[in-house]
């Protein structure tokens, strides 16, 4: 299935019913009075976050979503239905955000986590509602308020425990090879890895952790550089970062470089970004002499603005030091999770405080026809110009 995580679509929840116009008739019933019913409130528009979802591609075909609209009322009491609802399923992950003021209003972190993106309008009242002492035949109805429209970017962000990061070819997509049973892309050529993709790292029996392998980073990619700003948005829900640099790069760069170019992508991102937990790890030791990858590493750390908290030498293609790291890793995730849990949990996604929209002038209406049966017209709405 084709990765896709953004998509842009429209919702719009039911309008609800109008209002009825009524009057009994019936035989030897003189003076019946009103009748008409009430509309029905239209149907909402609910998202929810599903874990069998990995891509938003279906909501690149399918742009535009429409709740049910409430029934208007009818004769003899009767309340129109209320509109249906919709449930739009979205990849847990998923942030929302209304295209019209550029709000986040939903973050689906969890499974099975509902937000209501657009609310239904409210029902009209039928003339039953203005029957009074004075005014015992009543011809007046009130229309039903229109449903909330609104433009959404979704985006779907990945939610893993540990991230890597680094310059094109650095090996990330071997070090996840080695560690998963995930098979990214390898060649000997930059840019192999196009889309972000997952793993689950199995250390001891019931111990496992995700790691989170994007495609390569280059210089300027906090502005888009290489598509970069899409790739590094993935990295904000991981729990700690593991920078992956390569100790002898075929091109003969200079890896302290290298390292301090991803360092100031992080920083120019998003401040959170870089002041997550950070573990700096060399990779290719294999092709190293003795003792080098050790002072490479340590001269890299040194010249880094914001130290990490641990340093590695690892060779991802003969799996040397790669044991020791990942079990470091695995124990890292535990405790962070641990003190996660102990901590209030993450508020669940609430739905919007209703308001009218500001084009809408509701009002009542006089039905002054001879037909008193019941008015089963459509909905009628005013609009400012």
């Amino acid at each position: 299935m084709k990765f896709v995580d953004e998509a842009v679509i429209k919702v719009e929840a039911g309008d609800g019913g109008n209002g009825c116009v009524s009057f009994r008739r019936e035989k030897y019933v003189p003076r019946g009075g009103p009748n008409g019913g009430d509309g029905g409130d239209g149907g909402h528009v609910f998202m929810v976050a599903d874990t069998n979802l990995n891509t938003l591609v279906d909501y690149r075909f399918t742009k535009f979503y429409k709740a049910e609209r409430g029934q208007n009322g009818m004769s003899s009491d009767c309340t129109g239905a209320r509109g249906a609802d919709i449930t739009l399923r979205v990849p847990v992950g998923t942030r929302i955000t209304d295209m019209g003021t550029g709000e986040i209003i939903g973050d689906l972190r969890k499974e099975g986590e509902t937000i209501c993106v657009a609310r239904g309008g409210i029902h009209g009242f039928g003339n039953t509602h203005f029957k009074s002492a004075t005014n015992q035949a009543p011809r007046q109805k009130t229309d039903g308020t229109p449903g909330e429209r609104r433009q959404l970017k979704l985006e779907m962000l990945l939610v893993s425990d540990v991230g890597l990061c680094g310059l094109p070819n650095a090996g990330k997509s071997t070090f996840v090879r080695t560690v998963s049973a995930a098979k990214p892309k390898v060649a000997d050529y930059p840019f192999t890895t196009l889309i972000p993709s997952l793993g689950v790292v199995k250390t001891t029996y019931g111990r496992s952790f995700v790691i989170e392998d994007i495609p390569g980073l280059i210089e300027g990619a906090a502005e888009g550089a290489g598509l970069g700003h899409r790739f590094l948005k993935h990295l904000e829900r991981c729990r700690v970062l593991v920078h992956l640099v390569d100790l002898k790069p075929v091109d003969g760069s200079d890896p302290i470089r290298n390292a301090q170019v991803i360092e100031s992508e992080l920083r120019q991102y998003a401040h959170e970004l870089y002041e997550k937990p950070r573990w700096l790890v060399g990779n290719k030791s294999d092709l190293c002499q003795e003792g080098e990858a050790d002072e490479l590493i340590a001269a890299i750390a040194a010249a880094m603005e914001v130290k990490p908290e641990k340093t590695f030498v690892i060779s991802a293609l003969d799996r040397t030091g790669v044991d020791k790291l990942i079990f470091e890793l695995q124990d890292l995730v535990d405790e962070m999770k641990k003190s996660e849990s102990l901590q209030q949990e993450t508020p669940k996604a609430e739905e919007f405080v209703w308001t009218e929209p500001q084009e809408y002038n509701s009002k009542v209406e006089t039905d002054d026809s001879d037909d008193d049966f019941a008015d089963d017209d459509g909905p009628q709405f005013i609009y400012r110009k």
